[in-house]
């Protein structure tokens, strides 16, 4: 493979022995000289800049070791060096457990005075947060107990990891008299085929391999939910969906109006499926139909490359900087790019403080790639602006707002391509990808948080989890969702057994607000231009500096109102309605 085709690991360490080197620095984190010392704004400055820098190091220790084990996940090398830093970050997270217990015994007017203090402005809202969750904080010997437990109690995702990219049966199929090798990435391109047979082929063989492992998948993600309402009930949260809603201060009202909204909705998702099947001229529609495109040879398969240019195209509106970062992070490396033997599976932006964002990719030629592109780079641009903009302790952002800035660039760049179509049959064709993009980020997304929401509440009633009750509570699922055009049966009850996401419990629905923000913000830039690009730009820079809720707020985008969801729904409509038109 052509060395531009991969990321530059270069840029972060150049050699394994730099990684080293770092690492011996942190190896043994000691924090014991700040202990009791919190009382004080320079001592609680002292102890922050220590961690900071601690962060820092650990951080691209972290992310180095990640990105090379994720090459290639068979390569025990890098296994072993994720293990280590993971162990290390353990360690850091247990040596720094008396901070937030010491600050929570501090009164409220010291606590105050911090926030108040101009030296200590770095960390006002951390500060701010500390007093919100205040009756979630245990003694520090308490804590220091969940952070040790922490490294065995998050082994579950790695466990599925394993079992999804290195040990799940699938290598080919037969079709035809023809051989067609399987892999996570080209199951996707053959569920967008236009050979019904061949689909179904696909789709069984990939399912059945899930299948052969159901067992072993069942008692991992039952682990993983055990893991998370533990460390709920630990922290004294009424349910495991409170306390991750809580770490990101969002509203647990949020999740909740999100799926009563999409309950609403289902009608049109109801009225899209039946529209499908009709497009497609099946008397029965099954899963392995559902993401065929209804209008035949017209999916846009481009070269990488030249892909990567249409992205920029369509993404123009966001003018001069953002275009000139796309072309950056394309000639300097930023992407990995190919599919290889042992590569993880999907794709994803991963950021380095002080150094610069990166891109896995599962590069195929057609258009679902296309968006992923510009999926992708719209994370790691955010990264990019908040990590410039803002001190270490407020450049990450929350979970809650990461998916907005990716989802801004899919509905740019597609309403691009609808705008500048004149081919009938291509318009047609974007218009379905934008319905779909609609269907599989905001209908599809709710439907596995609904999901999670109801196994986690399972356990939390004492109820075990095994293959049979979470199967029959997909199947259900996916009955009320996707309504009487499509037959819910068979393998598809099985489908909550390959997702990676359940593993980092109550993510999803972040793609479903996200796409909501998204639709809002998008409509303004297209509408207004200049004043609202330079909206989304502080909001992209904004980091975390506040509660996301609030920072959505910059760029236009209030979520406490119904304002944002009825857009969502009636783009979907509206789509819906030119499609018929057409």
């Amino acid at each position: 493979m052509d060395l531009k085709y991969k990321w530059a690991t270069e840029d972060i360490y150049e050699s394994l022995n730099a990684w080293e080197s770092d690492f011996k620095n942190v190896a043994k984190p000691d924090f014991s000289e700040f202990r009791g010392k919190l009382n004080t704004a320079q001592g609680f400055l002292a102890c922050m800049k220590k961690e900071e820098e601690f962060g820092k190091i650990l951080e691209k220790l972290s992310v180095y070791a990640f990105m090379k084990h994720d090459e290639n996940t068979k390569d025990s090398v890098y296994d072993a060096l994720l293990n280590r830093v993971n162990s290390v970050a353990v360690k850091f997270s247990a040596e720094t457990s008396f901070i937030i217990p010491e600050l929570i015994a501090l009164d409220k007017s010291v606590i105050q005075s911090y926030i108040d203090n101009p030296a200590l402005s770095d960390y006002d809202y951390s500060l701010r947060c500390v007093l919100k969750n205040k009756e979630h904080v245990l003694s520090e010997a308490e804590e220091k107990l969940l952070s040790m437990s922490a490294e065995a109690l998050s082994s579950f995702k790695d466990v599925f990891t394993k079992i999804d990219n290195a040990d799940l049966p699938i290598s080919q199929f037969t079709h035809n008299g023809k051989k067609y090798p399987l892999s996570h990435g080209l199951y996707g391109v053959y569920m967008q085929d236009s050979d019904r047979t061949l689909r179904k082929k696909a789709f069984k063989v990939y399912y059945r391999a899930y299948i052969s492992l159901i067992n072993s998948i069942s008692a991992t993600y039952y682990g993983s939910v055990k893991s998370d309402v533990f460390f709920a009930k630990a922290k004294k949260y009424p349910s495991a969906l409170a306390a991750a809603i809580a770490g990101e201060d969002v509203d647990v009202k949020v999740y909740k109006n999100l799926i009563s909204s999409v309950h609403t909705a289902l009608p049109i998702l109801h009225e899209y499926m039946s529209e499908k099947k009709k497009a497609l001229n099946l008397d029965k529609m099954y899963m392995y139909d559902a993401y065929v495109p209804t209008v035949e040879n017209a999916d846009i398969k481009l070269d990488y490359d030249d892909a990567y240019k249409l992205v920029i195209k369509g993404l123009s509106v966001l003018g001069k900087e953002y275009t000139e970062l796309l072309i950056k992070a394309h000639d300097n490396r930023w992407l990995d790019v190919y599919e290889s033997d042992g590569k993880r599976s999907g794709a994803y932006s991963i950021a380095v403080y002080g150094v610069h964002p990166y891109v896995l990719l599962n590069y195929q030629k057609t258009t679902h790639d296309v968006f992923t592109i510009a999926h992708e780079m719209g994370h790691s641009i955010h990264s990019y602006f908040s990590n410039r903009a803002q001190n270490y302790a407020k450049a990450d952002y929350k979970i809650f707002v990461a998916e907005v800035a990716s989802t801004v660039n899919e509905v740019l760049l597609c309403r691009y391509l609808i705008e500048n179509e004149k081919d009938v049959k291509l318009k047609k064709y974007l218009l379905s990808y934008l319905m779909e993009m609609i269907r599989t980020t905001l209908f599809r997304q709710t439907q596995f948080a609904e999901f999670e929401e109801k196994v986690h509440a399972l356990v939390e009633k004492g109820v075990p989890l095994n293959k049979d009750n979470m199967s029959k509570i997909y199947l259900a699922l996916n009955k009320k969702y996707y309504g009487k055009a499509i037959v819910s049966g068979g393998e598809i009850k099985y489908e909550w057994a390959r997702i990676p996401h359940f593993y980092r419990a109550f993510y999803v629905y972040k793609y479903a607000t996200g796409i909501i923000s998204a639709l809002a913000i998008a409509d303004r830039i297209l509408t207004e231009g200049a004043p609202a690009v330079n909206d989304y730009f502080k909001f992209l820079s904004s980091g975390g500096s506040d509660s996301p809720v609030e920072l959505l707020k910059i760029a236009g985008v209030d979520l406490t109102t119904e304002k944002p969801f009825t857009g969502a729904f009636k783009v979907f409509k509206d789509a819906l309605e030119k499609f018929k038109s057409l």
